[in-house]
């Protein structure tokens, strides 16, 4: 269970002594957060729970969840967590007050993409709708959208990529059905913003690791760390061209509870450790060395497997720094971290 992990636990304890955090500010609030059992659900979600008990708060959380089983998995139990089992499509009805919303909802898995493309737009788009409803209704503070890099589409290698600026898709690549469908998401957030004044923040998320990945998680970072745990030579099947910038689990969550409190209503922020910004063949290296294994290159065609083309997103950071927000750990920290937690 993440909640015995002793990785986890650490960052949870980081997360409540983080210094750019006015934690008092949060003081009797409420937050309703989709997604409770992803990754990033689940850190927000124990994190919010270690944080209250610690400074006595007076915090109440609202997660909404697909399967209760799997909440309990993975949150602590607290008098201050509420858990809700419902389709954040058709959202159940909440009594509560509401004070802060974070919709992180949605499917993740790119082989999810290519083989249900349709359900990966309905959760996307009707759940950032009924989100939305539900956030209008409540009249909250603050709404947190979590994005994708993926929305930047390709942009030129060597260039650092500002939040203005959006990617051009081939409507006819089925895989292409998770970031339009993030813009378009986007898009309904700021009609709403415009329209109602819902105080919509965005957050570009570059890819997330850290306690909690599941063991048999299908992204490349959880193959290297794999591979490593099993003292297994890494196998690429490309060149490992693709360059991107990687996030702690931890520092997502500070990024978001930084957003909440000082996060200009109607703007985006990208999120990501710029120091991490590496390719995939330079991230299999590092974990080889890390792991006294070697990688190895045996290319084929990868292009049923769902993954992107070959991509250069380097993700500017500065809007979401200038909140006084900073990550914590470097992709080296974080795969260690990683590699022990999945031990």
């Amino acid at each position: 269970m993440i909640t015995e992990n002793k990785v986890f636990l650490e960052d949870l304890d980081n997360i409540a002594s983080c210094k750019f955090i006015q934690w008092e500010q949060l003081k009797n609030k409420t937050f309703f957060i989709t997604g409770g059992t992803g990754l990033i659900g689940t850190t927000l979600v124990d994190s919010l729970i270690r944080v209250n008990e610690e400074k006595k708060l007076g915090i109440t959380i609202i997660a909404l969840v697909r399967n209760l089983d799997k909440a309990k998995k993975r949150f602590f139990e607290s008098d201050c967590l509420k858990v809700v089992v419902g389709d954040v499509q058709h959202i159940p009805v909440i009594n509560e007050k509401i004070d802060y919303v974070i919709h992180s909802a949605s499917q993740t898995s790119s082989k999810g993409f290519v083989e249900n493309p349709v359900e990966t737009i309905n959760v996307v788009i009707d759940g950032t709708r009924s989100v939305l409803t539900l956030v209008r209704e409540k009249q909250v503070e603050s709404f947190i959208f979590l994005s994708t890099m993926e929305v930047y589409g390709y942009p030129e290698k060597g260039h650092m990529v500002k939040e203005e600026e959006i990617g051009s898709f081939d409507v006819a690549n089925p895989r292409n059905c998770y970031p339009i469908s993030k813009i378009m998401a986007e898009n309904i957030c700021f009609s709403y913003f415009k329209e109602y004044g819902v105080p919509i923040r965005i957050l570009r998320l570059t890819q997330t690791f850290g306690p909690g990945v599941e063991y048999s998680d299908g992204r490349i970072f959880a193959e290297f760390a794999r591979c490593a745990i099993e003292k297994k030579n890494i196998i690429l099947k490309t060149k490992g061209e693709t360059e991107r910038s990687y996030l702690y689990t931890a520092d997502a969550v500070t990024a978001i509870i930084t957003a909440i409190l000082k996060g200009q209503a109607g703007q985006i922020y990208n999120v990501a450790n710029e120091e991490t910004y590496c390719s995939i063949a330079e991230m299999a290296e590092l974990v080889s060395k890390l792991s006294d294994i070697q990688t190895e290159f045996a290319l084929e065609n990868v292009s049923d497997l769902g993954y992107a083309k070959t991509l250069f997103m380097n993700l500017n950071v500065r809007k979401m720094k200038m909140l006084g927000w900073n990550p914590s750990l470097g992709l080296s920290e974080m795969y260690q971290r990683l590699i022990k937690s999945l031990k």
